[in-house]
């Protein structure tokens, strides 16, 4: 379904957009990939990683804070996938005002940029951040999976929807523990410091984030929050797995962290389905007669909630051990 497209992908350059580039490249055809990102270095190591497909690939720079520019860049597309954020968390907390106007401003702008453009379809990238947020970024994130969700509203005979995706931190991405966990072990040190080891996480690779997000590509009617079903592990078994009987010493939570990862709410239960490998959150407002729910899934069960302490499938030590091999780091 992404043959003879036009894809746009905000804040490309980061590693969910060349992520998504290759495999859109190596398992479709599309027309053409735009790499929309601010990042002028960026663009120029990315068009020589990806120098076999430069018939297909367009680098254009913009900031999604520019409307004029997303208008411009936004003619002739047919799918645009929203990845920019500003996404650290001290980042945001000690710069709110920027966090604002890239993670809130920044979405209406995209939002009305399609829907002046002929966009036909939307799917915002969000986190486990933005449920119950705690952080600044996790704020201006559920400030703008509200925007997504309710652009619906104005979509009007327009042939355009707008979905979300959800998942926590990817393994291996820049500023997530495997890495800090590796650069410790690379550095000769004999324990890895625990926040609380209570701690749990979702496990979610870089390319099962690609294909979710082409699911929702796929299956969205407008509304929905495509959630993975995914395994989850304690922070301290993957410190085991990663280096065996080393000492864990507990250092105490970070601030705007949260113990475990939450992607369902009991509040959002009423909405959600449950699918073979996936769940659907649909908004509690329908907007027009093109939102349907996919009748092949099943409500879940009132108070129903899932989070990466709650979980059913969980990762032994043994299984980390093998998966962090084939991590491949963000740098």
């Amino acid at each position: 379904m992404l043959s003879n497209k036009t894809i746009l992908i905000t804040g490309g350059t980061g590693s969910f957009g060349k992520s998504f580039t290759k495999f859109a490249l190596a398992n479709y055809n599309p027309q053409k990939v735009i790499i929309y990102s601010r990042d002028e270095y960026k663009h120029f190591v990315m068009a020589n990683e990806l120098s076999a497909y430069s018939d297909r690939l367009r680098f254009f720079i913009g900031d999604v804070r520019d409307k004029e520019r997303l208008n411009r860049a936004f003619e002739g597309v047919d799918y645009v996938i929203h990845a920019a954020a500003l996404k650290q968390v001290p980042a945001c907390e000690y710069n709110p005002n920027e966090a604002i106007k890239t993670n809130i401003h920044g979405a209406q702008n995209v939002i009305d940029a399609a829907l002046d453009t002929g966009v036909s379809k939307v799917v915002a990238l969000s986190t486990d951040k933005a449920v119950n947020p705690v952080n600044l970024y996790g704020g201006t994130k559920l400030v703008s999976d509200k925007l997504f969700i309710a652009a619906n509203a104005y979509a009007g005979n327009k042939n355009i929807n707008f979905s979300i995706v959800r998942y926590g931190n990817v393994a291996g991405s820049r500023g997530s523990v495997i890495p800090y966990f590796d650069s410790l072990i690379k550095d000769g040190k004999t324990e890895l410091p625990i926040t609380d080891n209570r701690m749990t996480r979702f496990w979610i690779s870089l390319t099962q984030g690609v294909e979710l997000v082409v699911k929702a590509l796929k299956e969205a009617t407008g509304g929905e929050t495509f959630i993975s079903k995914i395994p989850s592990f304690k922070i301290t078994d993957l410190a085991e797995a990663m280096l065996p009987g080393c000492r864990m010493p507990e250092i105490g939570i970070r601030p705007g962290e949260k113990l475990h990862e939450i992607m369902v709410t009991v509040e959002d239960s009423k909405t959600t389905y449950e699918y073979n490998d996936h769940f659907i959150v649909y908004p509690q407002v329908i907007w027009n007669d093109k939102q349907k729910i996919n009748p092949s899934g099943k409500l879940v069960p009132d108070g129903f909630a899932y989070s990466s302490d709650n979980n059913t499938e969980w990762l032994s030590i043994n299984e980390l051990r093998e998966m962090v091999k084939a991590v491949e780091l963000e740098k």
